[in-house]
């Protein structure tokens, strides 16, 4: 809760140091339901960065299953 801006607003954060808050995928999320719901205008950097970390944890997630899927069965 502390890492994604649920309770506090991103420009809370020093501007130099608000794309490391937005490496996380749901902080640009939050802050773009944040704009539409009170009418600011949106951020698309924010949106964007956030994109694209969720795209490459996506990739990075299919290619370890990809590498792991013979023994994950056993696993579990």
């Amino acid at each position: 809760m502390y890492a994604t801006p649920v309770v506090y607003p991103a420009s809370l954060v020093p501007e130099k140091w608000q794309w490391v808050m937005f490496l996380n995928p749901m902080a640009g999320v939050i802050e773009a339901f944040r704009s539409a719901f009170l009418g600011r205008p949106f951020d698309f950097s924010s949106i964007g960065i956030s994109f694209c970390v969720a795209v490459l944890f996506f990739i990075w997630g299919i290619a370890y299953f990809e590498r792991v899927e013979r023994r994950f069965a056993d696993i579990i």
